[in-house]
């Protein structure tokens, strides 16, 4: 029994005295009233007890608001003891009857921790709850304990019963202080009396302790806390007994003996294993292990380092914990690798659309991997936009080749131990996540997902991009240091894939380590197979519908995709079919006609009208409009070029947020232009004499890049010249002063906007040929494609002979009349 002396005599702030509950203030309890809106405060490893005085260090941050919030205002708050060990408790975590208590005290400690000294006061049991930010609050019921008139004879027993085995405890454990047993001499109130004493019972559980203040029966609490005292007192009956039998082979040099005896009897009488068994069943364990030579002889010296160490000493659950750690981690333990490549493209297929450049690589490594049994991993990084699939990839990956799968998340990681481990020697020390999550996967060989590897962050603790150089290096790997281990671990055989949205925060070294593959945001005929393979039959099962009941047509799903998403990947166009499918669910729930057939019709009927609008082809006949091809994160995009000349001083607009790439191509086509006036039949004095304003809509988008470089060329040429532009026609391409044509990228997603569009005919660099070849055959169905070199071609196919309707009279003699 562990008597609690700030109860029972004065706290250490300037003397202040908490007098013991006496009769009069139990009396009192019963007038004294309290709000049924308790703010509660959860407690870990204690329970309060009415009429006890207790201190609690506070140490969550949503209990400090809360107890200082309570001290400022009447100081009541209600105290519930957690049933389970979490962090951040909430009401399911904690039990439902608990007490009101008054803060008498609140103690800011010099460490900067919060001690309040408490009393209970009632008790009760919630009935509901009320929040749980910032802080919990709950509606509660109040309890009232039933206890017979002290004057009856089996009430006296039971209390004199409590105090003479409260009596013998004291006597027998010398620590506690004798002034205890004046303050249990003192207390009259029999219920406040077994409170006090089951507040303090030293070998009974949360548990036995909660039961007790749920029990309202004085009577029946009170032999409850009687049977516990007994118990208590056989055990330190015990202690002496033990004590006495190893007296006798004590001596001066012999206490650490003594102290193993004690343990020893202890565990002999309980039933329990002594260390001894632990360690050799440890050393078996070791035995059996296929670890390097180098590793079995630390472990060995690491166990018998353990055997020397006593039981009782803090030294001791820390070294347990490092050789069970070393015992358990899977040395030259593999999964047995699945070479059938057809049957692994299969299961690529099926579980995603496209990304035929991460599959083939795949299949590569199995493939060398079968005619070679002892290859490096390969080290891929995954790179593209959000939602296209690079993480559920690696399940498919360790699907196919039969590994174990791992995933750990990089996003925010700033501390280099947690990929090295710490040291050994520190308080907590731990091995880093690499280590930790091979011990839990139980294999030597898994695919190992390092997912965001861009987003790992950097402070005064290291950097944790720096310590991955060594786990992503194959020629390193091999032998991975782990801080904690203090032995080299193999990691070869893991097939590490990364995960990343942007290069450019990855560090250049980590960088060059990684096998980069490329994934493009799907296109929209790829979203429209993964929507009919995948999403809708996925979101008909997650909402109970079967397949029969509810489907889409082509149409419908690609108003989905063009008309409410703007993404990459299929994240939100999956959101947006769950919501058409629950407004359909909610329809037949409710009795009413739902569609059975999903059209645009419906779509718009169930969802509302699209968000977004594509951009469509609209033939122009006005001079200086030109048709452009635009990438996006999003897919590809057609956008105009639209230029003009007004009567100025030869002053060049640009306008319609444009990045200063996209600038520099406009300044280089117009300086082309002018060197080259005469060959296009432009007079050189034109420049002089008209302002030219470019303006590429819409105003509200930022763009950027330099694809736009010909088609600005084509219509500052239809503008200088007052020449038709061939109908139906876009291009993309980068220019230069000399008038060479660049290559530039994106094609298949730009060749795609613009087939959607209505164009038929396409002008790009001849050195994009091969990116053309490589699309599907039904991509290019239906366009011409005319590859260029030089922008004499550009223009030779772009403008045509005829000017306009209502050209402009760009000749100078009519700006001479016109002076005149």
């Amino acid at each position: 029994m562990n008597i609690l002396l700030n109860e029972i005599d004065q706290s250490e702030d300037k003397g202040d005295s908490f007098p013991i509950f006496s009769a009069e203030d139990e009396e009192g309890l019963k007038k004294e009233s309290f709000p049924d809106v308790l703010p509660i405060l959860p407690v870990k490893n204690t329970v309060l007890f009415p009429g006890v005085v207790m201190p609690i260090t506070v140490g969550r941050q949503r209990s400090v608001k809360l107890v200082k919030k309570a001290y400022k205002g009447d100081r009541i708050l209600g105290v519930l003891t957690q049933s389970t060990e979490a962090e951040e408790p909430t009401f399911d975590d904690l039990h439902k009857t608990g007490v009101v208590a008054v803060i008498l005290k609140m103690i800011v400690m010099p460490d900067g921790s919060t001690t309040i000294i408490i009393q209970g006061r009632k008790k009760f049991e919630v009935t509901e709850k009320i929040q749980e930010d910032p802080y919990l609050s709950a509606r509660v019921n109040y309890l009232t304990d039933t206890f017979p008139q002290k004057n009856k004879k089996e009430i006296k027993a039971v209390i004199q019963a409590l105090r003479d085995n409260s009596r013998k405890i004291l006597q027998m454990n010398p620590e506690i202080p004798r002034d205890a047993q004046i303050a249990i001499d003192n207390i009259e109130s029999p219920s406040f009396l077994t409170h006090f004493l089951a507040s303090n019972l030293n070998h009974s559980t949360i548990e036995e302790k909660q039961d007790l203040l749920v029990t309202l029966d004085g009577m029946e609490r009170a032999h409850k806390v009687l049977g516990y005292l007994l118990k208590e007192v056989q055990m330190l009956e015990l202690k002496h007994e033990i004590q006495s039998k190893a007296h006798n082979d004590i001596d001066a040099q012999q206490r650490d003996y003594f102290l193993r005896q004690q343990i020893k009897v202890l565990q002999d009488e309980l039933g329990m294993e002594n260390t001894e068994k632990d360690i050799e069943k440890l050393r078996l364990r070791g035995m059996e292990k296929k670890w390097p030579e180098e590793v079995a002889k630390h472990f060995m010296k690491e166990l018998d380092k353990l055997s020397r160490i006593n039981p009782m000493s803090a030294e001791y659950p820390v070294q347990m914990n490092f050789v069970e750690f070393l015992v358990d981690l899977p040395w030259g333990e593999y999964t047995k690798d699945n070479f059938n490549l057809k049957r692994a493209k299969k299961i690529l297929d099926a579980d995603h659309y496209g990304l035929e450049k991460v599959k083939d690589r795949i299949i590569e490594y199995l493939a060398v991997l079968k005619m070679k049994n002892n290859m490096k991993a390969p080290i891929l990084c995954l790179y593209g936009p959000p939602g296209v699939g690079k993480t559920s990839l690696g399940k498919s990956i360790a699907k196919c080749l039969g590994r174990k799968y791992v995933r750990l998340s990089l996003g925010g990681l700033h501390d280099e131990a947690e990929i090295r481990g710490h040291r050994k020697t520190y308080i907590g020390a731990m091995p880093g996540k690499i280590i930790q999550h091979i011990k839990k996967v139980e294999s030597g060989n898994p695919v190992f997902v390092l997912d965001e590897i861009d987003k790992i962050g950097r402070d005064f603790r290291g950097d944790p991009s720096s310590a991955l150089l060594e786990v992503l290096d194959p020629e390193q790997n091999s032998a991975f240091a782990d801080n904690y281990l203090e032995v080299d671990y193999d990691l070869s055989k893991i097939l590490f894939i990364a995960t990343s949205n942007s290069l450019d925060t990855i560090q250049p070294a980590l960088r060059d380590r990684m096998e980069i593959i490329e994934i493009n945001g799907y296109t929209l005929e790829e979203k429209v197979q993964i929507a009919k393979k995948h999403l809708i039959p996925k979101q008909l099962l997650e909402h109970g519908l079967a397949e029969d009941q509810i489907s889409f047509d082509a149409k419908s799903v690609e108003l989905l995709i063009d008309g409410y998403t703007r993404e990459s990947g299929v994240r939100a166009l999956e959101r947006k079919i769950g919501q058409v499918i629950r407004k359909v669910v909610k329809k037949l729930a409710m009795e009413e006609k739902a569609p059975s057939k999903i059209t645009n019709k419906e779509v718009e009927e169930l969802i509302g009208a699209p968000t977004f609008e594509k951009e469509t082809y609209t033939e122009e006949n006005t001079a200086g409009v030109v048709t452009g091809l635009a990438w996006t994160s999003v897919g590809g995009e057609i956008l105009y070029i639209e230029s003009s000349l007004n009567r100025g001083k030869g002053r060049m607009i640009l306008s319609g947020q444009l990045g200063d790439v996209m600038k520099e191509s406009a300044t280089a086509a117009l300086s082309y232009l002018k060197a080259h006036a005469e060959e296009y039949n432009i007079d050189y004095q034109v420049f002089d004499n008209f302002d030219l304003h470019i303006h590429v809509p819409a105003g509200a988008v930022p763009k950027d890049g330099p694809s736009a470089g010909i088609t600005m060329l084509t219509s500052l040429a239809s503008v200088f010249t007052q020449r038709k532009v061939r109908p139906k026609l876009a291009m993309t391409g980068e220019i230069t002063l000399r008038g060479k044509v660049l290559p530039v990228g994106g094609i298949q997603e730009k060749v795609l906007a613009a087939k959607r569009a209505g164009i038929k005919t396409i002008i790009m660099c001849s050195q994009n040929k091969k990116d053309v070849e490589e699309m599907q055959a039904d991509y290019r169905k239906g366009l011409d494609f005319k590859f260029v070199s030089s922008a004499d071609e550009v223009l030779e196919i772009a403008l045509l002979p005829e000017k306009v309707k209502k050209p402009i009279d760009l000749s100078i003699k009519v700006l001479e009349k016109e002076l005149v």
